[in-house]
């Protein structure tokens, strides 16, 4: 049975050296492609065959690093490297300007037709290149409502979708209604999800170490979210059969 196939891409961001995991689907010829930012811990297997389930439906995809192929498993030493980050538009959008070359690089990718997903860090640096202005096909962020320079969601060019859990404390309900604004006065085609009873994170499976408080896994709610994800790509970046 044909399957996926998968590599390990290195290219340079931020002054460092990033290793991204790309996917791509069976077959030979050029495909939709999904840019998929991870969290703030960076990029890990979760992300990674977040990848691969994307290649499956049909989609080129690039899980893109943050962090030069570390995965922070301290809090602290994460929020030391991620909160100037998500200070700085620029940094960010540097970031993901370099992944978005990469996945724009690769053969059996339709430059044309490009859509973003982010979790946390990794949706806010999406939503970055969606206030630059690159012409994606769709933008989905989940715990990423993260607003940006003032007009600059004007040039957004495609409908966003966000997600977010109903208990999550670093997106409470003032953050949510502030990117709401920022969405609505800059004329973008947006959605917000809440998800009720949900923490920060609680798309991501528990992990063994200490969490940042207001982290939580929902395994329910991180199933319909991905569902919702599935859905946003279907409708604005069908893959042809």
């Amino acid at each position: 049975m044909t399957s996926i196939t998968t590599r390990t891409v290195e290219y340079p961001a931020d002054g460092l050296t990033m290793v991204g995991h790309l996917a791509l689907p069976v077959g030979a010829g050029r495909r939709p492609a999904v840019l998929l930012g991870p969290e703030g811990p960076g990029l890990n297997d979760v992300q990674r065959q977040r990848a691969d389930a994307l290649a499956e439906l049909g989609y080129v995809a690039l899980a893109f690093d943050l962090h030069g192929g570390r995965w922070f498993t301290d809090p602290q030493e994460m929020l030391a490297r991620v909160m100037p980050l998500l200070d700085d538009p620029d940094r960010m959008r540097g970031i993901g300007h370099a992944a978005l070359e990469v996945l724009r690089a690769e053969p059996r990718t339709d430059p044309e037709q490009i859509s973003g997903i982010g979790y946390g860090t990794g949706g806010a640096i999406v939503l970055e290149l969606g206030r630059d202005g690159v012409d994606l096909r769709a933008i989905g962020t989940v715990n990423a409502l993260t607003t940006g320079r003032p007009g600059e969601a004007a040039r957004i060019r495609c409908p966003v979708w966000a997600g977010v859990g109903s208990e999550d404390p670093i997106m409470p309900a003032a953050q949510r209604d502030a990117f709401a604004a920022e969405m609505q006065a800059a004329g973008v085609d947006w959605r917000l999800v809440i998800y009720g009873g949900a923490l920060h994170a609680f798309h991501h499976p528990s992990v063994d170490h200490t969490v940042v408080p207001g982290v939580g896994y929902h395994p329910r709610h991180a199933q319909r979210a991905w569902r919702d994800i599935v859905e946003l790509l279907a409708e604005c970046l069908p893959v042809a059969a």
